[in-house]
């Protein structure tokens, strides 16, 4: 595979920020552009085949999670997918739940929010360098649901989802992962992975636009959990309007009540299968490849305090930096003003670069990174 045909943002920017949004590979945007155009031209005479496309996109996700289709549903976005669980889950008094401090808000507001107020809510300290043992420890007899993100958006750390998967089920927890910065970065079985739900929206590691997220979840655990919204869509015979039985499907497909997102649908079935052509053990080592050398970089920068771990299986496609007592946007301006796109969370500049990220553009922006330290920023 040609990486500069397949994605045209090479020859343009240097793109270290797929942790926020991801540019569109060109396979991506001749979907898109195909559709729209479509559209235009003969409004929604291609449905069929958008169904078809569709469909395409729901054995794609599934493969790519290891998963039965019956138990992806596609929502709008990672957010909706959590909410759904927290709002929907059979708590009872007396339940607790444990997540974690300082965690993306969409993995942090729903169970603050959206859980009934006698559940309590244990959100635990964070610990870079070992967070399972505190979630572990955190983890009682009343403790229904651990909410985890899988690999951390501020600092990169990845958690070892094994150990807290099993640790959890010995106490008959669920296990709830928001993974939008593990897909399509790194891979995830379900078949084989002690979690319970999974979600994971489409515009970062995914490659596709916005709007969409894959939304995986274990029969036994869906099936405690209430319906939240209803819909003509949700069952696979959606056009059958003249339907007695209005009892909600056993798939997933209950979490899709209404119309779904079809141009991001076609964005998303492009970016899988461009990713599902390539062996996911060789993005994931080609990723980890491009976060080690800036990790080796930074630590021969003079001042600078590298957050993400250093050991590869400890992290994924975040590299998070302190430098060296400058500010982070001031940084990042300099970085911006030489076409090299990052992002500030917290004290930390944030480097994503990807599997496809050329080696030249990352010895680039270390060359860079090293003189602003070295003279600072302004």
């Amino acid at each position: 595979m040609n990486y500069r045909e397949t994605f045209p943002v090479i020859d343009r920017h240097t793109w270290l920020n797929h942790a926020a949004i991801s540019p569109w590979p060109a396979a991506v945007g001749a979907a898109m552009r195909g559709f729209v155009e479509q559209n235009v031209a003969h409004g929604p005479l291609g449905y069929p085949k958008w169904l078809d496309t569709e469909q395409r996109l729901r054995k794609r996700g599934a493969d790519l999670l290891g998963a039965a289709e019956d138990d992806l549903a596609l929502v709008k976005n990672t957010s909706e997918g959590l909410s759904l669980i927290a709002a929907g889950l059979d708590w009872q008094p007396g339940d607790a739940l444990v997540c974690c401090s300082g965690d993306f808000p969409s993995n942090l507001m729903p169970w603050h929010q959206l859980v009934p107020d006698f559940v309590d809510v244990r959100e635990v300290p964070f610990d870079d360098r070992d967070p399972e043992t505190g979630l572990i420890d955190s983890l009682s007899d009343d403790v229904r649901l651990l909410a985890v993100s899988s690999v951390r958006y501020d600092s990169g750390v990845r958690l070892d989802l094994d150990r807290l998967g099993r640790a959890a089920h010995e106490i008959g927890a669920l296990v709830v992962v928001d993974a939008i910065q593990h897909l399509g970065a790194l891979p995830l079985d379900v078949a084989t992975a002690p979690v319970d739900f999974v979600v994971g929206g489409s515009h970062k590691w995914l490659l596709a636009p916005e709007g969409l997220a894959l939304f995986w979840s274990r029969p036994s655990a869906r099936n405690r959990l209430r319906t939240m919204q209803t819909g003509w869509r949700m069952w696979p015979d959606m056009f059958n309007f003249e339907r007695s039985d209005w009892t909600r499907p056993e798939s997933a497909r209950r979490f899709e009540p209404g119309t779904l997102n079809m141009a991001g649908i076609h964005g998303l079935e492009a970016s899988l299968e461009l990713l599902q052509g390539i062996d996911p053990e060789t993005r994931a080592g080609q990723l980890l490849d491009r976060t080690g050398w800036l990790i080796d970089g930074l630590e021969r920068m003079p001042g600078v305090d590298i957050v993400t771990p250093v050991e590869r299986g400890r992290r994924a496609g975040i590299v998070c930096f302190v430098p060296a007592g400058l500010d982070p946007d001031a940084v990042l301006k300099q970085l911006a003003s030489r076409s090299i796109f990052a992002a500030r969370r917290g004290r930390s500049v944030r480097l994503s670069p990807n599997f496809y990220t050329p080696e030249d553009q990352i010895a680039r922006a270390l060359e860079v990174i090293g003189g602003i330290i070295a003279h600072g920023a302004t």
